[in-house]
């Protein structure tokens, strides 16, 4: 017996404390939940192709024919011309699949809580994994469908340039802007479940405010300076040229807009990572 309680007593303990007033995101306690990160995410990207005939084809095939529907649109009907030696299609290719990425992680992060209810209130681990797994997930969507991308690059014999190498960094703001926003509906989607209602028809009507399918000089070419101010204030606009820049060489990088973007991203999720942890201790409780 007095053995016994001697080998328990010699056993560290580990002591789960509630977060201070002011948390944010801890990223030194996800990396110790590194492997159930890691699982998670290849969790959901089997999910979603486990039981699809076509697969992970299904990626590609999506950007590809919204591309090429949005090009009868604004090139044939609208009338919009794509500046220099570029096919419309790579335009809208392009601006697709970067938004697809910040779609993606939005719409996946807002509802993981929800969806893994059975999980959150039995078991403990950082809930912040959930929401973060789905960038990882979202990345590896983004990765097959850019395949259409160098595929059509090769088609019309337009090379990658130099600003490739800074694709990944805007990449990484679209991440964090999509994250900060989904961390913010998350938390109150567990309380609040008509926000999976209110973030499908948000999403939509951000896309069409937002350069996805044309680009900034598009619209100052065929509406003059008007609608210049309205697309300075949207935070994704320059993240979606800049991503047009990197990969197809048009237009010109505004190293202000990119700055004002950089300090929404940041914002966004501080708030976002804020918001989640203040309403973390309840999850269990109301989910």
């Amino acid at each position: 017996m007095t053995l016994a309680t001697q080998d328990i007593e010699e056993k560290p303990l580990t002591t789960i404390l509630p977060g201070g007033k002011i948390s944010t995101l801890n990223f030194k306690e996800i990396w110790l939940f590194r492997d159930l990160l890691f699982t998670l995410s290849q969790r959901d990207v089997k999910l979603r192709y486990r039981q699809t005939a076509l697969g992970a084809v299904w990626v590609i095939l999506q950007p590809l024919l919204a591309a090429g529907i949005m090009t009868v649109v604004f090139s044939l009907l609208a009338g919009l011309k794509a500046p220099g030696r570029v096919p419309y299609i790579l335009i809208t290719l392009t601006g697709g699949v970067c938004w697809g990425l910040f779609n993606n992680i939005l719409g996946r992060s807002s509802t993981c809580m929800v969806s893994n209810a059975a999980l959150v209130s039995k078991v403990y681990f950082p809930r912040m994994i959930l929401p973060c797994s789905t960038v990882i997930s979202s990345m590896v969507d983004l990765l097959v469908s850019s395949i259409m991308i160098i595929t059509f690059m090769f088609i019309y014999h337009i090379g990658p340039n130099w600003g490739l190498l800074l694709l990944p960094l805007w990449l990484l703001i679209f991440a964090m802007l999509a994250l900060g926003f989904g961390l913010w509906a998350s938390a109150l989607m567990v309380s609040y479940r008509d926000v999976q209602y209110v973030v499908p028809v948000m999403m939509t009507l951000l896309m069409y405010a937002s350069p996805v399918n044309y680009t900034v000089q598009m619209v100052q070419q065929k509406h003059s300076e008007k609608l210049l101010l309205f697309f300075q204030v949207n935070p994704l606009t320059e993240l979606l040229e800049a991503c047009r820049w990197s990969i197809l060489g048009v237009g010109h990088l505004n190293f202000g807009l990119l700055l004002y973007s950089c300090v929404w991203a940041v914002g966004a999720l501080i708030f976002g990572s804020y918001t989640f942890k203040k309403m973390e201790r309840k999850f269990a409780d109301v989910i």
